[in-house]
């Protein structure tokens, strides 16, 4: 499948901002199953400086400098890209869970700091004795591990309401714990709590997913948004994906934006402001096929 992708951020400021700086993470990633045709940032008011780098985890980062005064700021991102259709996977088929642990645990080279750097946890991702009393039942004395993850993936998302007013990005986990509510990104940080609690390597992903509207009713502009999901690593299968706000394995119509430990890592737009007071942030984007 192949979409064009339109992510228009928004912000007014309550007094000028005389200078600003900012990191974005708003260009897909080239990887086996996806392609960026294209992909481009127009900003308003224009940066005295920007370039592009890749950041430690291999994403896309477009760095921004702005010195003209300026009471708003636009950021769209505008991105063509092909994802490729998920071959089948047999999940009863993965290394026992017990497996995966001995695994990353091993300090004699044969695993590397790519994946370690995936079991500790993050801001996001505090791991409790509740959220480890959360994770347990879905891994059972050597249960295949991806099983075992899908296991957990569908209670979230049968457990879980989407409520987008009931988190904001600074909502610890364990609130979203005790209230079963919140979003995308709240659910793929319970994941990786959970996971991480029990030792096993897993990643946040931000990303888009084409959504589509009722029967009968015309897709509107700019009501899509930015999704979050997660991997698991395991031996012979690398990492694997899975979508907690939907109970399912991401597949060509997810688009991936960037990998991290969590939120923080792979935020769309993060800076500091010289100036400006107060804000306010609208967010337009627009995920729609192109062939």
């Amino acid at each position: 499948m192949i979409f064009n992708i339109s992510h228009r951020t928004t912000y007014h400021y309550g007094t000028p901002v005389t200078q600003s700086q900012h990191v974005v993470h708003l260009g897909p990633r080239s990887l086996p199953r996806q392609t960026v045709n294209r992909h481009s940032v127009l900003i308003e008011p224009a940066p005295a400086s920007r370039f592009d780098r890749t950041d430690y985890f291999g994403n896309l980062a477009t760095v921004l400098i702005i010195e003209d005064e300026h009471s708003e700021l636009v950021v769209h991102a505008r991105s063509l890209v092909a994802v490729e259709k998920l071959a089948p996977l047999d999940l009863a088929a993965s290394a026992a869970w017990e497996d995966v642990i001995g695994a990353a645990a091993q300090s004699d080279g044969t695993l590397d700091l790519s994946v370690l750097q995936f079991v500790c946890h993050s801001r996001h991702t505090a791991i409790t004795p509740e959220v480890l009393s959360y994770a347990l039942p879905s891994f059972p004395a050597r249960r295949p591990v991806l099983e075992a993850v899908m296991d957990l993936t569908k209670r979230i998302q049968a457990e879980f309401i989407f409520d987008a007013t009931a988190t904001d990005i600074s909502t610890p986990i364990a609130q979203v714990l005790r209230a079963r509510r919140g979003v995308c990104q709240d659910f793929a940080h319970l994941a990786l709590a959970c996971l991480r609690s029990m030792g096993l390597p897993a990643r946040y992903t931000s990303g888009y997913l084409l959504t589509r509207p009722p029967p009968g009713k015309a897709k509107l502009q700019g009501t899509d948004a930015s999704h979050a999901w997660f991997s698991v690593w395991a031996p012979l299968t690398g990492w694997v994906e899975f979508d907690p706000t939907n109970g399912l394995m991401p597949n060509e119509e997810h688009i991936t934006v960037a990998f991290g430990r969590d939120y923080d890592d792979v935020s769309p737009i993060s800076g500091v402001l010289l100036g400006g007071s107060s804000q306010a942030m609208t967010v337009a984007v627009d995920v729609v096929e192109a062939g």
